[in-house]
């Protein structure tokens, strides 16, 4: 039987969060939801959703990373987004980090993050060497 692994990246807020920035178990990763925080937990563009976006699939790739994976091993994210105005900026930094879309993806809008400053947050799953 696999054993969770908790992956906590030295450059993430951990030490703050009641929870891991990720769980490993075998060879699946789950990132837990990430917003635009910075290493200070300081929301990065503030009001512009493509410096957010940006900076979540940036604090994404920092977890999983550290967990062995890159972005060619995710295989699933959920998107959520405050507001329907904002998925378009969202939608084009994906495009830029997942070029041939390839993963299986679903956006919600959820208009209320714990910092209200945030616009966006995803939650990702990937599969370690599944992307070559």
């Amino acid at each position: 039987m696999s054993q969770k692994k908790l992956i906590n990246p030295p450059s993430t807020r951990t030490s703050k969060a009641p929870f891991a920035q990720g769980v490993q178990v075998g060879e699946t990763l789950y990132v837990s939801g990430q917003i635009a925080q910075d290493a200070d937990g300081k929301i990065v563009g503030v009001g512009d959703m493509v410096a957010q976006a940006r900076q979540v699939f940036t604090n994404i790739e920092v977890v999983l990373t550290e967990a062995g994976c890159s972005f060619k091993d995710v295989v699933k994210i959920t998107c959520y987004v405050s507001d329907m105005r904002h998925y378009a900026g969202y939608s084009k930094v994906r495009a830029e980090v997942f070029p041939d879309a390839d993963i299986a993806s679903a956006t919600v809008i959820s208009p209320g993050f714990v910092n209200p400053d945030a616009l966006i947050e995803i939650e990702t799953i990937a599969v370690t060497g599944s992307g070559g």
